[in-house]
């Protein structure tokens, strides 16, 4: 199965938005069926086959979540964010200050779902390949 140290590795290619899709497919070759990224800490829970799971710890200091969701000021963020015109810190913070409280990847599906602090999903894109 995948470790921790293996998707660090993947994730240091990621510069912005724009290298998501790369590093989704590599995510894929390296077993990951799902992951969740928390807004909050930037912490992520990984699963693979047969119930296999490993998280991360923190990667920066906490970020208050917006009690109230800005879906279309999130929208906006986002595709800056994948234009490549902000990198991932600045990405979080984007998404804390739009009451973004995680997302979700699911790789059968090749979706990536954002959620608030309600579970509200409030916006659901496909995964280019």
């Amino acid at each position: 199965m995948f470790t921790v140290d293996q998707i660090k590795a993947a994730h240091s290619k990621v510069k912005s938005g724009a290298d998501f899709p790369n590093y989704i497919q590599e995510l894929i070759q390296l077993g990951v069926t799902s992951y969740e990224t928390y807004v909050s800490d930037g912490h992520t829970d990984y699963f693979g086959k047969d119930a296999y799971q490993t998280s991360t710890t923190p990667t920066y200091d906490t970020l208050f979540i917006a009690e109230i969701s800005n879906a279309e000021q999130f929208k906006i963020d986002l595709k800056a964010h994948q234009q490549g015109k902000t990198d991932y810190p600045t990405f979080c913070k984007d998404c804390a200050k739009s009451g973004i409280e995680k997302w979700t990847v699911a790789m059968d599906k090749m979706t990536c779902t954002y959620y608030n602090k309600a579970k509200d999903e409030l916006l659901m894109e496909i995964i280019p390949q």
